[in-house]
């Protein structure tokens, strides 16, 4: 009994302690950005988007990275070599979601820079754009053992924080790479296939699902229907493009 009494008490420890920790990164966030109060009738995504509307979105991104920290909500801390954040234009028209870290984006915290972030920037190039202006994100920030798929645990963990980098940079499209990054942006059990080539919307920004570049790895025939996706996302964006895809 006197076991149980000093696990349950341990428990309730680490969670305060964590509950501490995260309101000492909330008000420090707050002090950096000049709000000396704490808005707390505000609704969560109201007060983000008050805190993200006093800085420029790269500072924004930036205090965000710091909010996060050494972030262990999630088991995956336990097997990365670095959280992977995201990269690219804090002002870009268009955002690319992936659903997780591989083992080289692990290795260089940068999401895409493997065989099939290549294929990625060739895509983006084939559209008019450079790698550095658009901006380049994951559904989680730490890489899956074994390149495994991202579990619902880990998925929920992480989302807020996609969700606050979405904010900062307020996009004119999500580009949403695969199965897991469209069914988190779109909360749907549909496959990327039946999600594949119509807008949709992620709290008022459009979202194009389409597949993701590691699976045109696999089928290379389905590089156009990839295409076909990114001609619809770049008319919205009034991009002429460059190539074929």
């Amino acid at each position: 009994m006197q076991n149980a009494k000093c696990k349950i008490n341990e428990s309730l420890r680490e969670e305060l302690l964590s509950i501490i920790k995260d309101l000492k990164r909330y008000l420090y966030y707050l002090k950096e950005i000049g709000i000396d109060y704490i808005p707390v009738n505000a609704s969560p995504l109201t007060e983000r988007s008050l805190i993200s509307s006093k800085l420029s979105p790269e500072k924004s991104l930036q205090i965000l990275r710091k909010e996060i920290g050494d972030c262990r909500k999630c088991k995956l801390y336990q097997g990365r070599t670095q959280i992977v954040f995201g990269v690219g234009n804090p002002k870009s028209e268009i955002v690319f979601v992936g659903e997780g870290p591989g083992r080289d984006e692990d290795l260089q915290g940068e999401p895409f820079v493997g065989d099939a972030g290549q294929l990625l920037t060739k895509i983006i190039e084939s559209m008019g754009l450079k790698r550095q202006d658009v901006y380049i994100a994951n559904v989680v920030k730490c890489r899956p053992p074994n390149n495994r798929n991202p579990e619902s645990d880990e998925i929920e963990s992480c989302e807020p924080f996609l969700l606050r980098q979405l904010e900062i940079i307020k996009p004119k499209i999500i580009c949403a790479l695969g199965t897991f990054a469209a069914q988190t942006l779109l909360i749907t059990k549909e496959k990327i296939s039946s999600l594949r080539g119509n807008f949709y919307y992620y709290h008022d920004i459009k979202v194009m699902p389409t597949f993701h570049p590691a699976y045109l790895l696999r089928n290379p025939g389905d590089k156009k229907l990839v295409w076909e996706d990114m001609k619809k996302v770049m008319k919205e964006l009034n991009l002429k493009g460059k190539g074929n895809g």
